[in-house]
C-alpha cells in the first residue's frame, strides 16, 4: 500500500513539474513584459523622469500638475468622453443591426457575411490612410458623393466642429467584425419557438425584438458595450495618423497626448501619471457599467 501511495505521488510531482514547465515560458514573459513595467510605471508616476537622467523622487507633483495646471488635460479627456459616449452605442447598435440582416435564411448569406467581414481585418494605419481621401474636403469620395445630390460638404478633419464626428464616422467601418460576429451567433442561438410565441399573440417585429431579442442577447450587449468603452478610451491611432490632434486641439485624445508627454517632450513619469490616471478612470467607468447591469441584463436561469 505504501509503495502504491509513494508512487501516485511521484506521478503527481511529475504533473505539476511538467504543468509548470509548460507555463513557464508565459509566467516569464508575463514577469518580464508585463508585471515589471507596471510596477516601474507606478514608481516612475511618483518620479520626474526623462529617460537621460536617474529618475528622481517628487511624490504627488505629477498628478497635481496634471490635474490643476496642465491645459491639455481636460481639454484630451473631454475629447476622449465626446468619442466614447457617440462611438459605444452607434457601434453597438451598427454591430446588433447588422447581425440581424445577415441572420437571414437567404441563398449565399456566407458570402455576405464574408464580405461585411473584411474591412474589420484592415489595419488600423491603411485604414487611416483609406479615410484621409475619403474625408479630403476637395476630391474626397464622400464630399463627391454630397456634391452629386447638390448637398455641401463639410470640411470634415480640417474642422473643429467635424472633426471628432468624423473619427466616429470611420470607425463605424469595423462594425462587420468580431462584435457582428458574436451578436449573429447570439441571434442564432434564440429559441425559435419563442418568436412563435409572439407571433400568436399578434405581436410584430417590435415586440420580438423588445420583448424576446434584447432580454436573451443583454449579457452580450453588456459585454460588449463594457469592452467598447475601454476600446474607446484607448482612441490613438487615427488621431495621430489623420489629424496629430488639430485642428484647435479638437482630436487631442487622452493617449495622443500622453504619447506627446512621453515621446515628444520626453516626461516620462508624467505621462506615466497620465496613464494610471486612465485606469482609474476606465476602472469607474466599468464599475458603474457592472451597477446598472444588475437591473438591465437577464441571466437566463437567474434569479
Amino acid at each position: 500500500m505504501r509503495t502504491l501511495i509513494n508512487k501516485i505521488m511521484g506521478h503527481r510531482k511529475q504533473d505539476t513539474l511538467i504543468a509548470w514547465l509548460f507555463v513557464a515560458p508565459w509566467a516569464i514573459g508575463f514577469l518580464i513584459f508585463g508585471l515589471y513595467p507596471i510596477i516601474m510605471s507606478l514608481y516612475y508616476s511618483l518620479c520626474q523622469y526623462d529617460v537621460l537622467r536617474v529618475p528622481r523622487f517628487v511624490g504627488l507633483q505629477n498628478y497635481d500638475q496634471l490635474l490643476f495646471e496642465d491645459p491639455y488635460f481636460w481639454k484630451s479627456l473631454w475629447n476622449t468622453l465626446y468619442y466614447v459616449v457617440f462611438r459605444t452605442p452607434l457601434s453597438i447598435i451598427g454591430s446588433l443591426l447588422l447581425a440581424s440582416m445577415l441572420n437571414q435564411q437567404l441563398k449565399g448569406m456566407p458570402i455576405f457575411r464574408t464580405i461585411f467581414f473584411i474591412p474589420s481585418i484592415i489595419s488600423g494605419v491603411v485604414l487611416s490612410v483609406i479615410w484621409l481621401w475619403m474625408f479630403n474636403p476637395e476630391y474626397g469620395l464622400i464630399n463627391s458623393g454630397l456634391a452629386f445630390f447638390g448637398l455641401p460638404g463639410p470640411l470634415w478633419l480640417q474642422s473643429a466642429s467635424w472633426s471628432k464626428p468624423a473619427l466616429i464616422l470611420m470607425s463605424l467601418w469595423t462594425v462587420g467584425g468580431g462584435r457582428m460576429l458574436v451578436f449573429l451567433a447570439a441571434l442564432q442561438g434564440i429559441p425559435k419557438h419563442l418568436y412563435e410565441a409572439v407571433e400568436l399573440e399578434g405581436g410584430g417585429w417590435w415586440t420580438k425584438f423588445r420583448h424576446v431579442t434584447v432580454p436573451l442577447i443583454s449579457p452580450i450587449l453588456f459585454l460588449w458595450t463594457v469592452m467598447e468603452v475601454i476600446f474607446s478610451m484607448q482612441v490613438f491611432v487615427e488621431a495621430y495618423i489623420m489629424t496629430n490632434g488639430g485642428p484647435a486641439n479638437s482630436t487631442l485624445f487622452f493617449n495622443l497626448h500622453l504619447y506627446n508627454k512621453s515621446f515628444n517632450d520626453f516626461q516620462m513619469g508624467y505621462a506615466s501619471a497620465m496613464a494610471w490616471l486612465l485606469l482609474v478612470i476606465t476602472l469607474g467607468v466599468t464599475w458603474f457599467q457592472f451597477r446598472l447591469s444588475r437591473r438591465m441584463v437577464y441571466y437566463e436561469g437567474g434569479k
